[in-house]
């Protein structure tokens, strides 16, 4: 087994690292060096020394720029990991310095934005004041794979496609349910199979969306396909849509419940198994996550579930 160069650490240079993000960035050793206030042939020594530093080539020089060998790919990706660290790291003490005791970067599904987040981060900033909260509002895809590339501490999201090699924690239940319009058809029935949706236009989320994509699936699992009238990127841009005539459409009830409680819609159940979803928390590693993120993942799993959804 060979043992770690302890003095690799020392010799990497981070200015160095950061002048070579930049001319992968830039693909010009010129452009970098008058972005970054540095003469062309100090970047260029620097280069150079990075790539005797790690016994390989890194850039590819030619008249028209610079392209990256495949060590250099390999650099990049590890560059850019820990400038951004480094950028973390400065945004954490800066908010010590101005009061703020911890930060944890959430990115969560819009279902998960809409139903239950308000409420349970409210709760948790109300009992951890110094604690700031970094909400972006994602689809579920895209939060997975913010939380694999260490762009966000916990993801919040449905997890039916599977999480590859991150781990989650029960958070959430949520009940997707079929919105028409009060005068509808299908308003009278108690409960519907999906299948029965399938004759009337549909208004969708996003095309990546975790809703959609079950809805896809099932649709083709019945050998049919779904009549979509339009996307729209929310859920209260569906409801309204809905009530405008559009066309039907699947969200969450207890959504439905908080945003369309003026009328004119009406929820139906739907029998399909898929339809009853699990809202997990997200994350690479649990027992790694900081103090604050720790906290918050402790709270969110202790949360009661909420009315509508179902148990």
């Amino acid at each position: 087994m060979n043992t770690p160069d302890r003095s690799f650490a020392r010799r990497m240079d981070l200015t160095s690292l950061q002048l070579f993000a930049a001319v992968c960035e830039l693909g010009s050793i010129g452009k970098a060096a008058q972005r970054e206030f540095i003469a062309p042939s100090a970047l260029s020594k620097r280069l150079s020394d990075l790539e005797a530093t790690l016994g390989t080539a890194l850039l590819h020089r030619h008249s028209r720029g610079v392209h990256l060998t495949p060590a250099g790919q390999n650099l990049l990706q590890h560059a850019r990991a820990v400038l951004f660290s480094l950028e973390r790291m400065q945004s954490e003490f800066s908010e010590y310095a101005d009061g703020v005791r911890g930060q944890v970067r959430v990115h969560a599904s819009i279902s998960a934005t809409v139903q239950f987040l308000p409420e349970d981060l409210g709760a948790f900033v109300r009992a951890h004041q110094g604690v700031k909260i970094d909400l972006e509002e994602h689809l579920s895809s895209e939060v997975l794979r913010a939380v694999q590339e260490g762009a966000a501490d916990l993801g919040i999201c449905n997890t039916a496609d599977g999480v590859g090699e991150l781990q989650t924690l029960p958070y959430r239940q949520d009940q997707l349910v079929l919105i028409v319009p009060t005068g509808h058809a299908l308003a009278g029935k108690p409960r519907v199979a999906f299948e029965e949706t399938l004759a009337y236009d549909h208004v969708g989320l996003h095309s990546n969306s975790s809703i959609y994509v079950a809805m896809r699936q099932a649709a083709a699992a019945l050998g049919q396909s779904i009549k979509l009238r339009i996307q729209v990127s929310g859920l209260d841009a569906m409801g309204r849509m809905i009530l405008n005539g559009l066309g039907i459409g699947v969200m969450p009830l207890r959504a439905f419940t908080l945003m369309h409680s003026a009328g004119g819609l009406t929820a139906v159940a739907l029998t399909d198994a898929w339809t009853t979803r699990r809202i997990e928390l997200v994350a690479r590693d649990f027992s790694t996550l900081p103090h604050t993120a720790r906290l918050l993942v402790d709270h969110l799993t202790a949360m009661p579930p909420q009315p509508g959804a179902k148990a």
